[in-house]
């Protein structure tokens, strides 16, 4: 199992317990971004850095996913390819993106997206605060004692 990190709008905490959870589990954990990426000296730890460009990044993250993979990312549409994938994709805010929710999530994603384009401000999303950061840290904590071998 690899993890992912659709790492251009990642928060730098939830990164640093990444790069804290691939050297404990000794699992690769792989930075995808549009910009170069700087990350600890780590065997277990990499960034790849991918042209400009709407959504390449994502399709890099899909092209590469192996089945049981874990993506990190806040980006619904990058969430279903994964799930369709047979991938398991998780957001910095410690919720899981599931085949029981991400249609909803695209519907959501489409009805704001129109809204906007109308005129229309929505805000945006709360600011991430260290409820979230504890939230990704658990949820990563339980997928990873379930799905994960760990390394003894």
């Amino acid at each position: 199992m690899k993890i992912w990190v659709d790492a251009d709008a990642c928060p730098g905490v939830i990164k640093e317990i990444l790069y804290r959870v691939a050297e404990r589990l000794e699992m690769e954990v792989v930075l995808v971004a549009n910009k170069l990426m700087r990350v600890p000296g780590s065997r277990f730890v990499r960034s790849m850095q991918v042209p400009h460009g709407a959504d390449v990044a994502d399709a890099e993250i899909v092209r590469l996913l192996a089945e049981g993979d874990l993506v990190v990312t806040g980006d619904i549409p990058l969430a279903a390819d994964v799930l369709a994938k047979g991938g398991f994709a998780l957001n910095p805010r410690g919720e899981f993106y599931t085949e029981a929710n991400i249609a909803q999530m695209l519907t959501m994603r489409k009805f704001m997206e129109e809204l906007r384009q109308n005129g229309v401000d929505t805000g945006g999303p709360a600011p991430f605060n260290q409820a979230d950061q504890r939230n990704f840290a658990n949820a990563l904590d339980r997928h990873l004692s379930r799905h994960a071998k760990r390394a003894n």
